[in-house]
């Protein structure tokens, strides 16, 4: 196994993950706000599951995400 292949592969995935979930996120709950099922001030708890399949990996991640 090549380590910096591998690392690089891995930075280039989490980059991905993060950016795009937070995009999903930030429109999710502004859609939420704009019909009424959030009022702006929540904190909403959230939840990551990561798996590769191949290797049995799964791991979970909670969080929360203070709106206000």
């Amino acid at each position: 196994m090549n380590e910096d292949a591998l690392n690089t592969s891995l930075r280039k995935f989490l980059k991905e993950v993060g950016v795009t979930s937070q995009r999903e996120i930030e429109k999710t709950v502004r859609e939420a706000i704009a019909d009424g099922r959030l009022n702006g001030s929540e904190t909403l708890s959230a939840k990551v599951v990561l798996t590769i399949d191949k290797v049995g990996l799964t791991h979970t991640i909670d969080g929360m995400v203070n709106l206000q």
